[in-house]
This record gives structure tokens, C-alpha cells and sequence, in this order.
């Protein structure tokens, strides 16, 4: 029995030295990560707490995924109302680049960002890593939150595109893009990555079964701002 034990311990003991290995640059990569489309939403549909709730959900997926060194922002504009001015979500992301958890370049800059990126539906993954469902897949998660315009800036006050500046999960709209890049028709809205279509629905438009009914989740985008 001794010597089998003797046989059997330098394999374990190389099968968890390959495991180390393997996992190292896994660390790496998601240290280095500055852009993920989130793996969950908030849960509450257009209600993400303002843009300080949705920052803080970015800060804590980064972090849990070992890329919290850096300050998160969501790719989130607000329009003007009770005297407070419009935020634009391109104004909030910093400069660039962005690259994803595999290392891939996505945007070299807010420009590139809103031109031609290379944000795909293989290139727009989670903070883990993980490629997000998209259309054709059970369940479709491809609706992104973003409020804005295709170049990143906010909707004129007036009719909601916001969910409320993001307060509201039941009366309201928000305007999302399409993760994979992807719609019903072959237009630049159904292609858009980020000013795709208002959500809808009969709880208000701006609930999570709501988000869920047109193709979503409440999942948006987040960048390293630094």
C-alpha cells in the first residue's frame, strides 16, 4: 500500500501544479480587464439606484472578479430634470483603451467607441469572462441599458428614456442596445450597440419582467474610467 501511495502523490501533486498554472494568467487577464457588459443586473429592472447604484454594481463585479484596482463608471447618460443637467454616458468613461477579460481591444478611445469598435457579441463579455446571451439563445439577455443617443450623449428632457435617470421600475422607458449586434431587422438600430430601441411593456415599461419580455435583463456596460 506504501509504495502505491508513493506512485499516486507526485501525480496529485502535478495535476494541482497545473492547476496553479492554468489559473495564474486567468488573474492576470481579469487584472488587466477595463470593459464588461455585467454577468447580472441589479434585479429591480430600470431602478438601478441612480447612476451612483449602477457604478457601485460595476465597482463590485470588477472587484469580484479580481479587476476592482480601477474606478468603475456604467455607460449610463441621465436627462435634465428637477434642475439638475443632462450627463452624457460617453462623458463618463474616461479615454480609453478598453479591453476585455480575454485581453481584446474593443475601443482604442470615446471616438473609436462610437465609430467603428469592435464590440461583437464574442467581444462584449461579462467581468468573468463569459460570452452573453444573445439572439437565438434561451434566454436572450442581448437589451443593454445605456439611455443615449448612438454617440453616447443624452436624450433631450421630455419623453423618458431613462427609466426616470434610472429610479424607476415601473412607469417609464429606457434605451438599449444590442450586445450581440444583432435585431429583428437588418437597420443600424437593430445593430447598435448601444440606441438599439425604448423597452417596453404592460408593467410600465421600465420592470425586470418587462426588460425580460423584449430580449434582456437589466445587464449594462461598464468601463475603467482611469
Amino acid at each position: 500500500m506504501s509504495s502505491f501511495t508513493r506512485v499516486i502523490s507526485p501525480a496529485c501533486f502535478a495535476v494541482a501544479a497545473m492547476t496553479a498554472l492554468a489559473s495564474a494568467p486567468a488573474l492576470a487577464q481579469s487584472a488587466d480587464t477595463s470593459f464588461f457588459l455585467t454577468s447580472n443586473g441589479i434585479g429591480n429592472g430600470g431602478n438601478l439606484g441612480g447612476l451612483a447604484g449602477a457604478d457601485n454594481h460595476c465597482q463590485t463585479l470588477a472587484q469580484a472578479a479580481g479587476a476592482g484596482g480601477k474606478t468603475w463608471r456604467a455607460y449610463l447618460s441621465t436627462q435634465a430634470a428637477d434642475g439638475a443637467p443632462a450627463v452624457n454616458a460617453r462623458d463618463r468613461i474616461g479615454k480609453g483603451p478598453w479591453k476585455n477579460a480575454k485581453g481584446a481591444v474593443v475601443a482604442k478611445d470615446v471616438a473609436e467607441l462610437h465609430g467603428a469598435n469592435g464590440l461583437t457579441k464574442q467581444t462584449a463579455l461579462s467581468e468573468k469572462g463569459e460570452v452573453i446571451n444573445g439572439r437565438g439563445d434561451t434566454p436572450n439577455r442581448h437589451d443593454v441599458l445605456t439611455g443615449s443617443q448612438p454617440d453616447g450623449s443624452a436624450f433631450a428632457a421630455g419623453e423618458d428614456r431613462t427609466c426616470k435617470n434610472w429610479t424607476s421600475s415601473t412607469q417609464g422607458a429606457a434605451m438599449v442596445g444590442h450586445s450581440d449586434r444583432m435585431g429583428l431587422r437588418d437597420d443600424e438600430a437593430s445593430k447598435s450597440w448601444n440606441s438599439s430601441h425604448p423597452s417596453r411593456g404592460p408593467d410600465g415599461g421600465c420592470s425586470q419582467a418587462d426588460l425580460k419580455s423584449t430580449g434582456g435583463d437589466g445587464l449594462f456596460y461598464c468601463f475603467a474610467a482611469n
